[in-house]
């Protein structure tokens, strides 16, 4: 027997993923969620960079905040939708502290 198999017989299920099927969708969601919500961040970030830089004209300016109401409003109604918090999308990284930064 190897050491492997002999350490998932000493401790049965520890290493296993136990997925609840009721929760499968919303768990998924929240992940999917979560990486979108940081990716959002991030470009309201550098679009904020490039408003104070004047890299953008008035048009560009408009078009990319329009799209950053946008998108934060059909977050807004994916996170309704699954009964998910803003806070929901926060994932704890350990001693590194939360993924997104706390307004």
């Amino acid at each position: 027997m190897s050491e492997r198999t002999e350490r998932t017989e000493r401790t049965p299920g520890k290493n296993r993923l136990e997925l609840e099927p009721d929760t499968v969708e919303r768990d998924l969601i929240k992940l999917v969620l979560t990486v979108v919500e940081l990716l959002r961040q991030l470009m309201e970030r550098q679009a904020v960079r490039r408003f104070d830089t004047g890299e953008l004209d008035e048009d560009q300016e408009e078009r990319i905040g329009l799209t950053l109401m946008l998108l934060d409003d059909r977050m807004a109604e994916l996170r309704d939708r699954y009964g998910l918090k803003p806070e929901d999308l926060n994932l704890d990284l350990g001693p590194l502290g939360p993924l997104l930064p706390r307004d």
